[in-house]
């Protein structure tokens, strides 16, 4: 069963800081540009940051300077290390391949919640 696995969500009060992880025993990450998204309530799925191979990141201007995505390809997993959190970065985080044509089910995703 193809299947991505976020966690590390939660309830911050503004300011405040959470380390999101993705990882899947069935999906691989090596080799595919990979990215974390997110959909708040009544909004579109949005591209927060993406991370190819090689390591080169790129990020929402929205989350610029805040968040830094990482990768460990042995361990199958993405990170997202969120600082300096706002409330509207409250919402339900999903990772998941970049391309298009590799994209693969979307998981359950984590919520983050930020309390102002």
């Amino acid at each position: 069963q193809v299947q991505l696995v976020e966690s590390g969500g939660g309830l911050v009060q503004a300011g405040g800081s959470l380390r999101l992880s993705c990882g899947s025993s069935s999906v691989t990450f090596g080799g595919y540009v990979m990215g974390w998204y997110r959909q708040a309530p009544g909004k579109e799925r949005e591209s927060v940051a993406t991370i190819a191979s090689g390591g080169g990141a790129f990020y929402a201007d929205s989350v610029k300077g805040r968040f830094t995505i990482s990768r460990d390809d042995v361990k199958n997993t993405v990170y997202l290390e969120m600082n300096s959190l706002k409330p509207e970065d409250t919402a339900v985080y999903y990772c998941n391949r970049v391309q298009q044509w590799a994209r693969v089910p979307w998981g359950q995703g984590t919520q983050v919640t930020v309390s102002s």
